[in-house]
């Protein structure tokens, strides 16, 4: 009776305890929102490097 009693207290420890799951989640979705900031970034940079570069070569032309 006494291990009955043990393991039934070990699982309402357990079944209580949702702040580590919590705290998982968040993490897993600061880490995806992460990937994305940098996918886009990523691309903005090119987009960005490809306009200056197509107005310095206007500029360079114009001379």
């Amino acid at each position: 009776m006494k291990k009955f009693i043990k393991i039934d207290a070990i699982k309402k420890l357990f079944k209580n305890e949702e702040e580590g799951a919590t705290a998982i989640e968040y993490g897993l979705i600061a880490a995806l929102i992460a990937v994305a900031a940098i996918t886009a970034m990523g691309s903005l940079g090119n987009n960005l490097e490809n306009t200056f570069n197509k107005v310095s070569n206007g500029l360079n032309s114009a001379d």
